[in-house]
């Protein structure tokens, strides 16, 4: 059968990249522009002009550079500090003595902090320390003394940077328990959904075989052991799951990566299915089905699931009770939700026998039914009293089950594209 992939891309380090990008440029613009409303007072002017083209060229040309983690390479970051701590070290022979002892901004000023922020995002807090302490050395030795203001602003740098990488590998550790999280969740529901499938056919094929082969006796009875045993293996497998292996991370520099696979819609995904036409197979002499007169109009997914769902209460009818027990099956379409009520003859279920049918493996009411209808965000009620037969009642939403099923095909088909 055709499938699609669903992939969904989630990075809480790319807006962090993308505003890096646009402080560098701001800030440059920002130098330059403070140079030239104090042009007049610098003693070697030429020689900031100089600094600054250098900056506004080496600022331009390096904006892929700081597009992502991949493109912003240790050596991309030992250049691009070294010219910050240049311009830095540079500022007592272009600019004016009073100034510089006054505590005046250096040349590269506030364009500095953007060298020791693209150390933190790449490489954390420990990235971030050093960078900053090579700054706050630069500005000591441009100062020639650990005046108040220099030691203000080398201590801001330095707190700002470390706290901005420590947020970063939280973030980035985060970010991996989320991919890791849904995929355990995908994986979770193709178990679910493959658990369903095998005990609606494999499961009770080999029951019937063992079944049969009891009865007939002789090598057919060694043909219904063998089956009970395949039957056995088969539920321990099933319960105990089928996990697939790890695809998450494909490229770390654009976030975290989960691919979920998707079985594509039988029918036509956006338009509606009319509940009854699933349900009026299971119709006929001992199964009554009761309907509304009007089309009970739910998402294809859901209807589908709700008939399997209904489909499978039929068979524990006929498996638990007998082949000629009689069954009714009731369909209530409220304004909010659908109601599908399955009720049946029989003697009833003994109380904790159907926690102990779990704990066996037989997950025909914990998947089957139950499982289906909580994946459509309804619920599945079974009511059970010794002598008076069994009800199992789903419910199922209808509006917001099919908002969500438009929205799952239509990120589906842009994956496709």
């Amino acid at each position: 059968m055709a499938r699609r992939e669903r992939v969904m891309r989630m990075s809480v380090e790319q807006p962090l990249w993308r505003a890096l990008a646009g402080y560098r440029v701001l800030t440059m613009l920002y130098a330059i522009g403070f140079f030239t409303t104090a042009y007049s007072g610098f003693a070697r002017p030429w020689l900031a002009v100089a600094y600054y083209a250098v900056l506004f060229v080496w600022t331009l040309a390096t904006l892929p550079k700081v597009a992502g983690a991949a493109s912003c390479t240790k050596r991309f970051l030992a250049a691009d500090l070294t010219i910050a701590l240049t311009g830095i070290l540079l500022t007592p022979f272009a600019d004016a003595h009073e100034r510089v002892m006054d505590g005046g901004p250096t040349l590269p000023s506030i364009w500095t902090a953007g060298s020791v922020l693209a150390f933190a995002i790449k490489g954390g807090w420990r990235w971030a320390a050093v960078a900053s302490t090579l700054v706050a050395v630069a500005n000591l030795v441009e100062r020639g003394s650990p005046a108040r203001d220099t030691v203000h602003n080398v201590i801001l740098v330095w707190v700002a940077s470390i706290a901005i990488g420590y947020v970063v590998e939280v973030a980035r550790a985060s970010e991996r328990t989320l991919a890791r999280a849904l995929e355990i969740e995908a994986a979770t529901r193709e178990r679910e959904r493959l658990a369903r499938d095998i005990h609606d056919s494999v499961l009770q094929v080999l029951a019937m075989v063992q079944r049969r082969g009891a009865v007939i006796g002789g090598e057919a009875a060694e043909l219904g052991r063998m089956a009970g045993e395949q039957e056995v293996a088969l539920r321990t497998l099933v319960s105990g799951g089928l996990v697939p292996v790890s695809r998450v991370s494909e490229d770390a520099a654009e976030g975290a990566l989960v691919r979920a696979v998707e079985e594509p819609e039988r029918d036509d995904p956006d338009g509606p299915v009319d509940l009854r036409a699933l349900l009026a197979p299971y119709a006929g002499s001992l199964v009554n089905l009761a309907e509304p007169g009007a089309p009970v109009l739910l998402a294809p997914l859901a209807a589908r699931e709700i008939a399997a769902a209904v489909g499978a209460a039929l068979d524990n009818v006929r498996k638990h009770v007998g082949a000629d027990a009689r069954a009714w099956i009731l369909v209530e379409d409220e304004p909010d939700e659908v109601i599908v009520t399955v009720r049946d003859e029989g003697p009833g279920i003994p109380e904790g026998r159907l926690a102990e049918a779990e704990g066996e493996g037989r997950l025909g009411v914990a998947l089957s039914i139950r499982g289906r209808l909580r994946e459509l965000g309804g619920t599945a009620e079974l009511v059970s009293v010794p002598g008076q037969g069994t009800e199992v009642e789903l419910k199922a939403p209808k509006a917001l089950k099919a908002a969500q099923q438009t929205s799952t095909t239509a990120r589906g088909k842009a994956a496709d594209r």
